[in-house]
């Protein structure tokens, strides 16, 4: 229940106005998003890497509705995969990519040839892309680009979310030697049709779809923040003889950073997802449905400065 009232509620511009007024939403924002501007994620960056974990990179943006909108978002990620690569932060870092910010919701083929124009960038800078995923009305076009985009950059990385009936399937299909996938839970609401509703079913779904990847040939890119997912996770590894660099843990940027620590401290590979632009607010209201705990640090934070 508290997690459709913060879904609803990203869709509210009146709560928009409100949390962007309040006092002390910055410092806030500033845990969970590293800054509006591309010298923000770099310094982000940088801190992350100097740490020892690795970065992936999002810059916010998805209701894009023209084609200017759409080359706008192409060429900042061009830029910050210029600077990327200048400040020596590849191949730790990479970037995440979504199709709906570069044009997919009204020219499938204009998204393509925009993230086609970021492999490229991301290869000349000596690492790699990985396509989000978004509400399951996009999953047949995200995949069909991906298969598009692996036949020149083979390395672009997928991702599947685990509440989806269909991520099985998906995940078999896409469990073969170099392929890099993401496994999250996923945010969106979703109907029961599409998508399991209980906590317990989609953990489960997790669990299935985790051993599916770890069993396979690809990189699985374990996303969660669930301590459960993470104890199996690491038990799986020891099963299916993955090594640290077969696999690696993904984490939100400002979300159990010590718990990143550890797992970097023991060896695993930590990939730190940094989003950064000034669309921040659905982003953040997805975060807090994703973990309802952090609406405790959240609450407090507008209304202390402690």
């Amino acid at each position: 229940m508290l997690r459709s009232v913060i879904l609803a509620a990203s869709r509210s511009s009146q709560v928009e106005r409100l949390v962007a007024t309040a006092p002390y939403t910055r410092d806030v924002v500033r845990r969970f998003v590293a800054g509006a501007a591309t010298d923000d994620a770099l310094r982000a960056t940088r801190v992350l890497v100097d740490d020892g974990l690795a970065v992936t990179l999002d810059h916010l943006g998805e209701d894009t509705v023209t084609p200017e909108q759409a080359t706008a978002t192409r060429d900042e990620y061009l830029r910050l995969l210029k600077m990327l690569a200048g400040a020596g932060l590849t191949p730790a870092a990479e970037v995440s990519v979504k199709l709906s910010a570069l044009g997919q919701m009204f020219d499938e083929q204009l998204a393509y040839d925009n993230a086609r124009a970021i492999c490229a960038a991301a290869d000349a800078a000596g690492t790699t892309v990985t396509l989000d995923m978004e509400d399951h009305t996009t999953t047949d076009s995200t995949l069909e680009v991906l298969g598009r985009l692996r036949k020149d950059f083979p390395s672009t990385g997928a991702v599947l979310q685990a509440y989806l009936r269909r991520t099985e399937s998906d995940c078999r299909e896409l469990a073969y030697a170099g392929s890099r996938v993401r496994l999250c839970k996923g945010a969106y609401k979703e109907p029961e049709s599409v998508a399991y509703q209980s906590t317990r079913e989609v953990d489960r779904s997790y669990v299935r779809c985790m051993n599916i990847l770890m069993s396979g040939d690809g990189y699985p890119m374990l996303a969660t923040h669930d301590p459960r997912m993470i104890a199996i996770g690491e038990d799986r590894a020891r099963w299916f003889d993955r090594g640290p660099e077969r696999f690696e843990f993904q984490m939100l940027y400002g979300i159990r950073p010590e718990e990143q620590a550890r797992l970097a401290g023991e060896g695993y590979t930590v990939r730190t997802y940094v989003p950064y632009g000034d669309q921040w607010y659905g982003y953040l209201m997805r975060r807090l449905a994703e973990r309802p705990a952090n609406l405790v640090f959240f609450g407090r934070a507008l209304v202390s400065r402690k």
